[in-house]
């Protein structure tokens, strides 16, 4: 099949979906297929065709000015961006992959943004959606439960196809001997629930003071959270941005990997895999989608104080750590794997092509 994949961005801008679509358009070139990504930005490749869309960035997201003319026999867009999945309106036949819901973040860039404007761009979004996927022939959820649980998709369950996001498992040692430290691996903004980590993070060390909270990822929030850990008397180190083996390295020796989000822009939590796929558990904020995910290898919270129990858990129970490793890792191995995945996109093309 001739494949066209349209992202808002793509590596080496950092992100979930970035590397998501990466590995997706190169394991569909080792299969045989012929891929094109067509993004505002990213790196080209031996393996695909990468084709450049002129854009202009604005509230978190890049504006599309032109697409230059697309031949395939799938066109496959990622969503939320609509303007940029808007661009492929009439082309057939479509997927789109719905990575999330549309969120407007209540403060851009460390300003405040008003609820009601907010609220307004999320519904400006939210309509532009719709008659992206109402065209669509298929739209991919990458769990069911977000699916239900969608305001938007829920109007489209009859189209929707579950293919869970997956990891590359040669790429994570599976490492016994674990660091004390508490991981957070993500942007370092506000709405990711860093500040919330932070605050049960002061009470674990009351009780845990040699267990130690490492934050790997850059964010505008940065800063000021780093002046709140210091406020509060945390034992936190501030990594910044590692290189991709450094990264691994530091996954892989975490004593457990905390993901604190409580917004519907947090559908899945590829780090929830690549900590899984290295047997080191996880806790993860109990919501639709990163719920499903968490639980194949960790436990989930919905509480600070709820929070700061499960650290202290894990911290005091080895053995529970190493079952709650093991059982993530064999859940990678059997069912958030490239192979996997893989086989699953290729039959929803296939329905795709049929419905066209």
């Amino acid at each position: 099949m001739k494949i066209v994949q349209i992202s808002p961005y793509f590596p080496p801008h950092v992100g979930g979906v970035e590397y998501h679509v990466k590995e997706l358009a190169e394991g569909l070139c080792r299969r045989g297929h012929q891929v094109s990504v067509a993004s505002s930005c990213g790196r080209r490749s031996r393996d695909f065709d990468f084709i450049s869309i002129p854009s202009v960035d604005l509230f978190y997201s890049p504006i599309p000015l032109r697409l230059p003319s697309l031949q395939a026999d799938i066109y496959h867009s990622h969503i939320p961006s609509p303007l940029f999945a808007y661009l492929l309106r009439g082309a057939r036949p479509q997927v789109v992959t719905y990575h999330n819901d549309v969120v407007v973040p209540r403060d851009v860039n460390g300003f405040a943004l008003p609820g009601p404007l907010a609220g307004t761009l999320e519904r400006i979004a939210s309509r532009m959606v719709e008659p992206i996927l109402e065209e669509a022939q298929a739209i991919v959820a990458t769990t069911k439960s977000y699916a239900e649980t969608s305001p938007t998709l829920r109007r489209h369950l009859d189209k929707v196809r579950i293919v869970p996001n997956a990891v590359n498992l040669s790429l994570y040692p599976r490492v016994e001997e674990k660091g004390r430290y508490v991981l957070y691996a993500g942007r370092i903004l506000n709405y990711k629930g860093v500040g919330n980590l932070l605050y049960a993070m002061k009470e674990v060390q009351q009780s845990a003071p040699d267990l130690e909270l490492v934050l790997v990822g850059e964010g505008y929030d940065r800063p000021r959270l780093e002046r709140t850990a210091a406020a509060l008397g945390v034992r936190a180190k501030f990594t910044g941005r590692l290189e991709r083996s450094m990264f691994i390295d530091t996954i892989s020796r975490a004593e457990v990997l905390v993901l604190p989000t409580q917004s519907r822009l947090e559908a899945f939590g590829i780090v929830l895999l690549e900590a899984m796929a290295c047997k080191t558990p996880v806790l993860a904020f109990d919501t639709p989608g990163v719920n499903e995910v968490a639980r194949c290898g960790g436990m989930v919270f919905s509480s600070r104080k709820e929070l700061r129990d499960r650290i202290l858990q894990m911290h005091e129970d080895e053995p529970l750590r190493k079952l709650l490793g093991e059982r993530g890792r064999r859940a990678v191995e059997e069912r958030y794997s490239w192979s996997c995945a893989l086989d699953m996109m290729e039959s929803v093309y296939r329905d795709a092509a049929e419905r066209n």
